[in-house]
């Protein structure tokens, strides 16, 4: 109980640091920044997958007492791995596109690209699944019974839904401002001639 208590802690405490990361990424004030956040969000992402894949693989050769500890965080973990981690090298790469002037302002596009749903979503919900593996194995929550499963999912829901629509409305602020407006043309009404 102690060795899987501090592994989900561990871990937990990993994922929770990459989703507040992932959080301040689109605040960033210039583009040197927000390269230097982006790498080390990318860095902090690949360490939380390694050392899932580290514990999957030590539950496949024999430690399987280790594997149910970090087992809520298999799905988000691979939802991060498909989809963030793409996304965020994206970012990475356009922001280091202005290396050779660091105190450029972060454009408009690329702060909108590091707020998309789909770079800061499943890193968050990783991390509200580390908390949740951290409270069952802590023993504070008891998923094994069926009315606190249902609310433990319910409240997961709710919560996953909150922090997906505020970082949709943050990513739609952001492309909106993004967009080039075209110049109104002080066009003279047509008259009669």
């Amino acid at each position: 109980m102690g060795t899987e208590l501090a592994l989900t802690t561990a871990v937990a405490a990993a994922a929770l640091a990459a989703a507040a990361l992932a959080d301040l990424l689109p605040r960033a004030t210039s583009a040197a920044v927000l390269r230097r956040r982006a790498a080390r969000l990318q860095l902090l992402v690949g360490g939380l997958l390694a050392a899932l894949a580290a514990v999957a693989l030590a539950g496949l050769a024999g430690y399987g007492d280790l594997a149910p500890a970090v087992l809520p965080l298999g799905v988000p973990a691979l939802a991060v791995a498909l989809v963030s981690m793409r996304r965020l090298g994206r970012v990475r790469r356009g922001a280091a596109a202005f290396a050779t002037a660091p105190h450029t302002p972060a454009p408009p596009g690329l702060r909108a690209a590091a707020a998309h749903p789909l770079l800061a979503l499943p890193i968050q919900v990783t991390a509200l699944a580390g908390v949740a593996a951290v409270l069952a194995a802590a023993g504070l929550v008891a998923l094994t019974v069926p009315a606190v499963l249902g609310v433990v999912l319910t409240s997961a829901g709710l919560l996953v839904a909150g922090i997906g629509v505020r970082d949709a409305l943050r990513h739609s602020r952001l492309a909106e401002g993004a967009v080039a407006r075209p110049e109104r043309l002080a066009a003279r009404p047509v008259g009669v001639l």
